[in-house]
């Protein structure tokens, strides 16, 4: 029990893996779904974050620009105060929580507070980051041991807490953690004890994550290759002669997107398929959702959708626009309990194959299918089809251009746009997406929407960006049709390509063609 008899939390230690998202563990990604408040630092992915409970508080415990990291007693103390409100806590380590997290400090003092715990072990680095690098720790003709050792430590601490000379001779691979600051100690004395000079060292930095970046030496020249390359931490240092299977068995840097974080900015669930094709193609997805559909708010829009829904008999055309509007129509008429045999009498067009394959979800089959994903396309299809007199009901957002209805107009249709959802800015914080814009952490921006780009605009207007629109060109810009290519360049955006046929896996395509220079003048248009 916590103060005052009230039941305490629970504190759940979790490793969350070395980097990459996916590599968290299956009861990990449940501690941090279900958690109340999520304590981490700089090591853990920031995209794991976002899949945390939309109400959940973050609280970040390494270092900022602006303050010094928080001090490791202070963080056992945090952990013990929340846990005492009676809150559900993650506390998010990189890595494994056991291997250099400092778990057993945090650990003592939840028991002396009798504050219930688990340990929840992850991936450690120590050997996920050579792997994503091509360089297994154990090979069957070079090593049958490892061992991990810290190199975060001054370099009179380390030559005086490590006994080099039985460490030299004590595994085939030595794997040294945060240890770049050392190096020339690391070398110096491996060396001394026996190491070859010619013994091959890697060195990986941000290992599973887009920055991933590796080089190769000798212990005779790994000091004079990081002063000339630059290298920095977080780093993960590999001696041995495993080094040299990174020729045959590099895999993740052939992998066409490589090295490229992607921003997703549409809804979670429009966007899994398109972030699951940046995963498997190498790039790492950075879901920041800058739209939220709703159901319309206001006693007008709903009254407007009952009568309709009442009226349907009325009409001979019901041309649905996108995914969610197929959702919200059939989500209102099961709030009018409108029987769907209702719409038997009349000819319902889909706005582009991912519309008829949501519709296909509710047992409907469209007469009509615009390949082309606009309103262009679907007047199209419906022009030749349609007779003056008709009456077509156009089921859309609340951003919808208005285009195909005054088209429909001047062609003697009678024609009623239906308001079925509303597109806002969801209430969203990110403490890191400005950091990483303006290091160049974002690579490739996709709009899929024009909304998408007033959106994301808005979205770092509120969290602190004096000039979004410079942020945003540090990256490169991919845009779903010409609709959104005209919004992003009338914002002061620079379009460097633009996806001819609006679907999200030519959208991928588009993408793909960019980053390895691909792109022909159709397909990239340089504003």
């Amino acid at each position: 029990m916590g103060e005052h008899g009230k039941r305490s939390g629970k504190v759940y230690l979790v490793g969350a893996g070395p980097g990459d998202a996916g590599l968290i563990t299956v009861k990990g990604m449940r501690c941090l779904q279900e958690a109340d408040v999520i304590v981490y630092d700089r090591l853990a992915s920031p995209r794991l974050l976002q899949m945390s409970k939309q109400d959940a508080r973050r609280i970040y415990v390494g270092k900022l620009p602006d303050r010094h990291a928080m001090k490791q007693p202070e963080i056992n103390q945090l952990l013990v105060t929340l846990a005492q409100e009676g809150l559900n806590v993650c506390r998010l380590k990189g890595g494994d929580p056991c291997v250099f997290g400092r778990a057993a400090e945090e650990a003592a003092l939840l028991k002396a507070n009798d504050i219930p715990y688990e340990v929840v072990p992850g991936v450690t680095s120590a050997v996920a980051v050579p792997a994503y690098a091509g360089i297994p720790v154990t090979h069957r003709d070079w090593a049958s041991s490892f061992c991990v050792i810290t190199g975060h430590e001054t370099p009179d601490k380390l030559e005086a807490r490590v006994e080099w000379e039985k460490l030299s001779a004590a595994a085939d691979t030595l794997l040294f953690l945060m240890g770049v600051a050392n190096i020339s100690t690391i070398a110096e004395q491996l060396m001394r004890c026996g190491r070859s000079a010619d013994t091959p060292v890697a060195l990986i930095r941000w290992g599973t994550r887009a920055e991933q970046a590796t080089i190769v030496a000798t212990l005779a020249t790994v000091v004079e290759e990081v002063a000339r390359t630059g290298f920095t931490s977080p780093a993960i240092i590999v001696v041995g002669d495993v080094v040299r299977v990174r020729e045959q068995m590099a895999w993740v840097e052939q992998l066409p997107l490589f090295g490229q974080r992607i921003l997703v900015t549409r809804t979670r669930e429009q966007s899994q398929s398109f972030v699951r094709m940046i995963e498997e193609a190498g790039g790492e997805p950075y879901e920041l959702p800058v739209i939220q559909t709703v159901m319309p708010t206001t006693e007008e829009d709903n009254q407007l959708i009952e009568q309709t829904m009442m009226r349907l008999s009325e009409y001979q055309w019901l041309v649905l626009t996108s995914e969610n509007g197929v959702r919200f129509w059939m989500e209102h008429m099961k709030r009018t309990r409108t029987d769907i045999r209702r719409l038997a009498h009349m000819r319902i067009v889909a706005v582009g194959p991912k519309t008829a394959e949501a519709m296909s979800d509710f047992g409907i089959v469209p007469d009509l299918v615009a390949e082309q994903f606009c309103q262009e396309g679907v007047w199209d299809i419906i022009s030749p089809l349609i007779q003056k007199g008709d009456k077509v009901l156009l089921a859309r957002g609340d951003l919808a251009r208005t285009w195909l209805a005054e088209q429909l107009r001047e062609a003697g249709v009678h024609t009623d746009e239906l308001t079925t959802y509303q597109t806002i800015l969801p209430q969203y914080e990110d403490a890191h997406i400005l950091e990483m814009f303006e290091e160049g952490g974002i690579q490739i921006v996709p709009f899929t929407s024009a909304s998408t780009v007033t959106n994301l605009l808005q979205l770092l207007k509120q969290l602190g960006a004096e000039d979004p629109v410079n942020l945003v060109n540090r990256a490169r810009i991919v845009c779903i049709g010409n609709v959104t290519a005209e919004r992003a360049r009338d914002a002061g955006i620079r379009v460097d390509a633009v996806a001819q046929s609006s679907t999200m896996e030519e959208m991928f395509d588009t993408i793909v063609s960019l980053v390895n220079d691909r792109c022909d003048i159709t397909t990239a248009v340089k504003s």
